[in-house]
């Protein structure tokens, strides 16, 4: 069986999309390779490493990766499970209109000066809409194609996403931590559980984290949680379970989290992405 599936979504003049599936058996740095078009990567489930240069990225469901033409990476899984991703391709010319400038190389083709950004929720919930909808046959070539240049816009703008930071080791701290919570997403972590996991006080970490990240740990954790429930909603009926089963401590406390984040309930957003009639 193949460590990778790919599955092309939707192609038109302007962008392609596919989502692709690893089944993560490639703990340790993979075999090099090489985007051949400038890329937006959103993962949606797991965790994974991206390597490039002396640069070291946690891919989780809280960012957008760019993966630049023409430049080498290698990946590994630290942690168990695979991982999947949109990967969105868009039209050079277009894509250059819709990046701020500032965030570009000056070079050609188009390139990203950083690896990530971290996206804000509706940004993961437009990942979520087009997946779902254009698996099942529901979303219209117009339809995707605005939702596209809509998430790229929101994963781009300052107001919107945040790039992080600050000096290597803190940025090796702040990724360490990352790598816990996503080991998994259901466990009810206290702050010593995860400062000892990684080596640091409480205190510590809590600074770290902040000053990285401009979110608080917490909050970042319960993003990662509310992400893979946007993954999931198609296979659950029984919305209930589905809190309890990624830690919520009830049905309210995941309702009215799904709610504050996306703008709706996760019955409403199931509705909205077809999921359910």
């Amino acid at each position: 069986m193949s460590q990778f599936s790919t599955a092309l979504l939707l192609r038109t003049k302007t962008i392609a999309i596919r989502d692709v599936v690893c089944s993560g058996e490639c703990r340790h740095k993979s075999d090099e390779e090489c985007a051949h078009k400038t890329s937006l990567v959103y993962p949606y489930r797991g965790v994974f490493m991206r390597h490039a240069g002396r640069n070291d990225t946690v891919a989780e469901a809280n960012q957008v990766l760019f993966f630049n033409a023409s430049q080498g990476y290698w990946i590994s899984h630290p942690v168990e499970g695979g991982d999947a991703c949109l990967d969105l391709a868009i039209d050079e010319a277009l894509l250059a209109e819709l990046a701020p400038k500032e965030q570009l190389q000056s070079s050609i083709p188009v390139s990203f000066h950083r690896q990530r950004r971290r996206i804000d929720p509706r940004a993961q919930a437009l990942v979520a809409l087009l997946r779902h909808g254009l698996h099942r046959g529901a979303a219209e070539t117009l339809e995707a194609e605005t939702l596209v240049l809509t998430l790229v816009r929101r994963s781009l703008g300052e107001r919107t996403s945040h790039a992080a930071g600050a000096s290597v080791g803190r940025q090796k701290l702040v990724d360490r931590a990352k790598l816990v919570l996503s080991s998994d997403l259901s466990r009810r972590w206290t702050l010593s559980d995860i400062a000892a996991e990684v080596g640091v006080s409480p205190v510590y970490l809590t600074q770290v984290f902040q000053q990285v990240e401009a979110t608080p740990l917490y909050r970042y954790q319960l993003r990662l949680r509310l992400a893979r429930a946007l993954d999931l909603l198609g296979r659950y009926e029984d919305l209930t379970a589905l809190g309890l089963d990624l830690g919520f401590s009830s049905h309210s406390h995941f309702t009215s989290s799904f709610r504050q984040a996306f703008g709706q309930t996760p019955a409403e957003f199931q509705r909205a992405a077809r999921l359910r009639a």
